[in-house]
């Protein structure tokens, strides 16, 4: 991704971090593969949209990207170098290049002589430090588990396993694959966060699923069986006769699963919708309906 991610999502520059959560969210909704099976040209726009989230929903990035030193991609920038970065520079050697440099302190009996032993030799052993990366995973991979491969500092890669309900901001440690250690020192560790993109239709509270389902009006009267989708999968439900918007249905084990092997339950918001043009037939019908002509759903409002 090259194009400028505030471009990519439609945002000002001084945006703040809910307005392009919310930017992202509405394109995943309008440009997300499962929405558009076949439609290439909003797959690479999604692409770029998530691209664009990655780098600026992490605060650091966004922050080194607004300064320069990233691209849009998230590579380093060419580090500018001025005058004073070799002011005092000499052709030969640095006087403090090797440890010869303290020989001085190392009579002292004190912290330098622990370091560096007789003749200026250096001594130190130490644990290298801890490295730390974050990484981007889709909601149903946070849902249902995943691996995803990340690229360390040292150019090499691992595969890092992504729980099965695992939450946005936790916190996955890999032994030993942080920087190396000194004078034969052990490796740091990395510590991998895990980032929780948003989805189009699902959204997450503990370890249940919620979902708004559009149903016709056909369907809140009568009732009957319907498809509703879970991050598992498509599943039947049964709606009620005469159900209103804001009926929520419970779909339990539908959930996220849970470390003792039960799961959450998704917990279904449905919502009539009649259709995009007006139907004369329903018209006709609404029209002669006496007893919709005297309910009053606002009653007990002030009405």
């Amino acid at each position: 991704m090259s194009e400028d991610p505030y471009r990519v999502l439609g945002v000002r520059k001084e945006a703040s971090q809910e307005e392009i959560q919310k930017a992202y969210r509405k394109l995943a909704k309008k440009l997300h593969p499962d929405l558009n099976p076949g439609n290439k040209q909003a797959e690479e726009q999604f692409k770029a949209a998530s691209a664009a989230y990655d780098l600026l929903s992490d605060p650091e990035k966004r922050a080194r990207f607004d300064r320069g030193e990233i691209d849009a991609e998230g590579h380093e920038r060419p580090r500018q170098r001025y005058y004073r970065d070799f002011a005092g520079a000499t052709a030969g050697e640095h006087p403090y290049a090797t440890a010869e440099g303290f020989s001085d302190f190392s009579d002292e009996g004190d912290l330098f002589s622990s370091i560096f032993g007789r003749g200026g030799r250096f001594n130190l052993r130490m644990r290298g430090q801890d490295a730390h990366y974050r990484l981007p995973v889709e909601f149903l991979e946070a849902v249902n588990g995943a691996v995803r491969r990340v690229t360390l500092a040292d150019g090499s890669t691992v595969d890092v396993t992504v729980p099965p309900g695992a939450r946005d901001g936790q916190v996955l440690r890999l032994t030993g694959k942080g920087s190396a250690g000194v004078g034969g020192g052990p490796p740091g560790d990395a510590f991998i966060e895990i980032t929780v993109k948003p989805h189009p239709i699902f959204t997450r509270k503990g370890d249940d699923i919620h979902l708004e389902l559009p149903i016709s009006l056909t369907e809140a009267v009568m009732g009957g069986k319907i498809l509703v989708p879970t991050p598992g999968g498509p599943v039947t439900m049964r709606v009620p006769k005469s159900s209103n918007s804001g009926t929520v249905l419970r779909l339990r084990g539908k959930g996220l699963p849970r470390a003792n092997g039960t799961r959450g339950d998704e917990y279904v918001r449905l919502k009539i919708v009649l259709p995009d043009k007006p139907d004369p037939e329903l018209e006709r019908f609404v029209q002669g309906w006496a007893a919709g002509k005297s309910h009053n759903p606002r009653r007990g409002m002030g009405e």
